[in-house]
């Protein structure tokens, strides 16, 4: 551990990593396993190609796909271990964990696999092999979500840096597909506290939310003027950091120092990990082990997205008095909008639904032996 203390000057200012302080004078190492404990995305070399015939490497064009990845484990290690789980190299991890990163692995059949992000990045206007900013990462998580039946998140990306609080309350409070309880009834039923205990994913209750709201703080450099809002953000308990960087260069800040902020590089091309028969993953290069690195607020690209989790009501109704308090006191400039209801200019909110697949004629029957059952069936029905 003591190389990494070269990383950090000597300072009595505290260090915010996602919503956690830590003092350098006092508890180094607590600060060093709570940074080597997230899920830290790369850029690989030989996974399959991607729609058969694409790239079998992201490096050069995935590190902003890397940094999304990045952001939206982090909310699920949230979902499922707590934000103070912490992860040591050799120690045995609980399946959630491994089921995590499964999620996450570079194949086409892993629901947030660069496979899987890249195709949908397609829809959004990114051929295979472009790089992403910040607000198409967010767009392509949020249609992936859809498919995720395991984490069931509620994916709200704010437009014209406004926050509706109507709308996540509509999309979180959603009564589950298979459910046919109504939307009402889900209120009456929960508590004051918003503690569903939705674990079948059954019955309707607050989902939890993952909240990405892209950002432009400045024309060319950030403006001075959000400086301390955006320091802020990162001091929030639902705090995911944010996605940024410089110009086709993208990092996952997570935290800050002064007026440095601390990221997590995806520039490093590693090889193609699989998991083991047993479903469980050799991890070690999921987690960066070196010095973490720093950059100055004032040389960040003014584009970004900040992230949030808010696993139960309750937490999203304390960002919204956060926000209230810290960042919308600033009368001039502020550096995103928080408000009640729908703005009654913009189309009507539909919280998004999981596409119909659609499939051709000869998917529809999966053999002839299917076709003679219905055959049979219809004859037998119609004696």
């Amino acid at each position: 551990m003591e190389s990494y203390t070269l990383c950090f000057p000597e300072t009595d200012e505290p260090v915010w990593i996602l919503g956690r302080q830590h003092h350098l004078n006092t508890d180094k190492s607590k600060l060093l396993l709570d940074i080597s404990a997230r899920l830290w995305f790369t850029y690989r070399r030989k996974f399959s190609p991607i729609g058969g015939t694409g790239p079998s490497s992201d490096a050069g064009w995935g590190c902003m796909l890397r940094c999304g990845q990045m952001m939206l484990a982090q909310a699920l290690i949230c979902r499922h271990l707590g934000r103070d789980w912490q992860w040591e190299k050799h120690k045995k991890q609980p399946e959630e964990y491994h089921r995590i990163l499964r999620c996450f692995l570079d194949r086409k059949d892993c629901c947030y696999s660069i496979h899987q992000m890249a195709q949908m990045g397609v829809g959004e206007g990114k051929s295979i092999g472009e790089w992403f900013g910040p607000n198409t990462v967010a767009q392509v998580l949020k249609k992936l979500a859809l498919f995720d039946e395991w984490n069931s998140l509620a994916v709200y990306v704010s437009m014209d840096n406004t926050v509706v609080i109507e709308d996540i309350k509509k999309m979180c409070w959603s009564p589950a597909q298979s459910s046919g309880v109504a939307h009402s009834s889900a209120h009456l039923h929960r508590s004051a506290l918003g503690q569903n205990k939705n674990t079948a994913g059954l019955c309707p209750g607050w989902k939890p939310l993952l909240l990405i709201i892209p950002l432009r703080l400045g024309i060319n450099h950030i403006n001075p003027v959000y400086i301390d809002a955006f320091k802020e953000c990162f001091k929030m308990p639902q705090s995911l950091g944010a996605l940024g960087g410089k110009p086709n260069n993208a990092y996952y800040f997570i935290g800050f120092l002064g007026n440095e902020l601390i990221y997590l590089d995806p520039h490093t091309t590693q090889s193609f990990v699989d998991s083991e028969e047993n479903g469980t993953v050799d991890d070690k290069s999921f987690h960066c082990q070196q010095a973490p690195h720093r950059m100055k607020i004032m040389n960040l690209d003014p584009s970004v997205a900040l992230g949030f989790f808010c696993k139960e009501e309750c937490d999203f109704d304390n960002w919204c008095s956060l926000v209230q308090k810290e960042i919308l006191k600033q009368q001039s400039l502020r550096m995103f909008e928080l408000v009640q209801k729908h703005p009654p200019h913009w189309p009507p909110f539909i919280p998004p639904t999981k596409p119909e697949v659609t499939t051709t004629g000869a998917e529809l029957i999966e053999s002839t032996d299917k076709l003679f059952e219905l055959e049979e069936e219809f004859e037998i029905l119609s004696v």
